[in-house]
Parts: structure tokens; C-alpha cells; sequence
């Protein structure tokens, strides 16, 4: 090493065999790191199989849905709200004397809008009266009474009747077994894409429900308006439940 002195600073060479020495060392610090890499390759991707599995079940409803209700017109809005309360309470005595519960008695809406005559030409909307409208859901749990209980909200003076909804008390069995349907199906693709292909079929890496579809739930499905005394037939419900599965391809 040598040191020099210049405009009043000192500074320090390194000689060439010390320049050597640290060449040297980085180049075995190289080597080293080569060989610890031929001895621990990075890992390849993991080969897998994925597939979506369907799981259907068909279910026959066990209650319905209904929604029913009144709707007048008067010259002012106390005529038209008290005849619309008359008729609403006529409805709901009738329903309550059916054997709906009280809690399976809902309002849905309720309204009360101007109703104006007919526009003539180059003359401004006159206002000629007022109506209230007043609907309910009702939860009907007995499903043989469907029919019967339409026939009675005509009588006692519904003028709104909607659609029926079919609907299930408690969905989560025949869902579970939808789910376990699609397990299955899923299963089954798999193993006939690996045969297919020459391969085995691994184990499970991941079971993903399809967000999708949202959580399995029944298939939307309404009976159309229909008159009173008409037999109501409910049918089955579908319930589906989709998954995305991978499968290992061992090596």
C-alpha cells in the first residue's frame, strides 16, 4: 500500500496484489452461490387439474307467498284513506280468520297519490281526486290452503292480487345436498380429464364455492296472477350449488 500526499491531502492506493485479493473473493463468493444452486433448484408449478362442479336438487315448496292488497279513489284524501282502511281491515279479519298468524302479515306499501281528469289540449291537468293504495305480504304455510285463501282475499274486497312465490321454510338440507352433488360431479370430470389425458388424479388443493352464483340458493320461480278458485300447483324447486375444484397431478 501506498500513500501519497497532494494539495494538502493524503490519499491511500491499494496496491495490485491487494486489487487481486478482492477480484478473488467475489469470484469464489460466485461460484459458491452457483454450486448451492445446482443443488437446490427452484421448485417447478404445481401441475393441477381444476374443474367446476354443478349439484342440483329438485324440492317441492313448503309455503307461499302472496301479495294482496286495496286501492281507492275519492274526491279528497281522508274519502279515499277511510274507505281504503275499511276494505284493508275487512282483508286482514279474513286472512287472521284463515289461519294466518299475525307476524305473517306484512305492509309492503303504502300510497297515496293526486289523480287528475284527463288533459285537454292548451288546458292544464285539473285535479279530480285522490288515490290510496295499501298492499300486504302475506307468508301462507299451509300450502293446500293457497287457493282457498285467494278466493277469500277476492270476496273480502282485494282489488290487488300479485304473483305467488313459492318459497322453502328451511333450504339448507336440500342445499347441503347439492353441495355434496357437486363434490361429486366435480370428482367425476376430474378423473375423466386425467384419464384422458395419462395422468393420475392427486389430492384436493382447494374447494372454492363459485362466487359467481353467490351462495347455492333456490331457483327463482313465481306462478303467475290467477284468478280465484283456480287449483294452484306448486311443481318442484331447483336448488343448485356450484364449485371450483383443483386437483393435484402427482410427478
Amino acid at each position: 500500500m501506498a500513500i501519497s500526499k497532494f494539495a494538502g491531502r493524503y490519499a491511500v492506493r491499494a496496491s495490485p496484489r491487494r486489487r487481486l485479493s478482492g477480484a478473488a473473493v467475489l469470484m469464489a463468493a460466485m461460484l459458491v452461490a452457483s454450486q448451492v444452486h445446482a443443488q437446490h433448484p427452484e421448485s417447478p408449478a404445481e401441475s393441477r387439474i381444476t374443474v367446476v362442479g354443478v349439484g342440483r336438487v329438485h324440492v317441492v315448496p313448503d309455503q307461499a307467498r302472496i301479495r294482496s292488497g286495496v286501492t281507492t279513489r275519492a274526491k279528497t284524501v281522508k274519502e279515499a284513506s277511510d274507505a281504503n282502511s275499511k276494505l284493508m281491515s275487512t282483508i286482514t279479519t279474513t286472512l287472521l280468520a284463515s289461519g294466518i298468524a299475525q307476524n305473517d302479515i306484512q305492509t309492503s306499501r303504502f300510497s297515496v297519490q293526486p289523480v287528475y281528469a284527463p288533459a285537454q289540449p292548451g288546458v292544464e291537468p285539473k285535479l279530480s281526486g285522490y288515490s290510496v293504495s295499501n298492499q300486504v305480504e302475506v307468508i301462507i304455510r299451509q300450502m293446500g290452503n293457497v287457493g282457498d285463501i285467494l278466493d277469500r282475499l277476492v270476496s273480502a274486497g282485494a282489488t290487488d292480487i300479485g304473483n305467488i312465490e313459492f318459497l322453502h321454510a328451511d333450504p339448507s338440507k336440500p342445499l347441503d345436498q347439492a353441495r355434496e352433488a357437486a363434490v361429486a360431479d366435480a370428482r367425476h370430470k376430474a378423473e375423466l380429464y386425467a384419464r384422458a389425458a395419462g395422468v393420475s388424479l392427486g389430492r384436493v388443493l382447494s374447494i372454492t364455492e363459485d362466487s359467481g352464483h353467490g351462495a347455492p340458493m333456490p331457483l327463482a320461480r313465481a306462478a303467475a296472477p290467477m284468478a280465484a278458485s283456480v287449483p294452484i300447483a306448486s311443481g318442484e324447486d331447483t336448488l343448485e350449488a356450484h364449485i371450483t375444484v383443483a386437483y393435484e397431478i402427482p410427478r
